[in-house]
């Protein structure tokens, strides 16, 4: 019995916390997830009651930030912060060897990256060029760490004439 009183406590706190929270923007609700789902048919979407419960479910069962990772349950990803942070995983796991395809202006390294950056491969020989072009820009003097080299590839690309047309990013 007083497991159940502790945990109906606890429950009802997180609850509370939750529409306290969401008591100072009713306009903003839970976002997306099981709870948004399952309460969406509830009367009166901004008050604080099915808001409370919409992210109590979401809270009790982890939905939204599945949602939210898998873009499921009424909850959008476009993939930009995932694709730049593998972008960036790659560059750290292989900054060595892009350093040295990108002074050669070619490589099997730096085609990944290039299509990881959103590079069509049509376009990879405008992107090798580039990345040989500006090498010293890129590579500072070994000062350059892949969030840093990533970076100022995605401005490099962006003031390109052709690859700023064609990029995904």
């Amino acid at each position: 019995m007083a497991k159940k009183v502790l945990l109906c406590s606890v429950a009802v706190l997180f609850g509370l916390q939750a529409g306290l929270a969401m008591a100072a923007n009713p306009d903003t609700g839970p976002g997306c997830g099981l709870g948004k789902l399952a309460w969406s048919d509830y009367k009166g979407q901004k008050e604080i009651a099915p808001q409370v419960l919409m992210a109590t479910t979401n809270g009790t069962f982890g939905s939204q930030t599945f949602g939210i990772s898998s873009g499921t349950s009424g909850c959008t990803n476009d993939g930009k912060i995932m694709a730049e942070h593998k972008t960036t995983v790659f560059a750290s796991l292989n900054l060595d060897a892009l350093s040295a395809e990108m002074a050669q202006g070619q490589g099997e390294h730096l085609a990944s990256l290039a299509s990881l950056m959103g590079v069509p491969a049509e376009n990879h020989a405008a992107f090798f060029a580039m990345t040989q072009e500006r090498y010293t820009s890129l590579v500072k003097a070994g000062e350059t760490s892949p969030v840093a080299l990533v970076k100022a590839l995605n401005d490099a690309i962006a003031g390109h004439p052709v690859l700023a047309r064609v990029s995904s990013r």
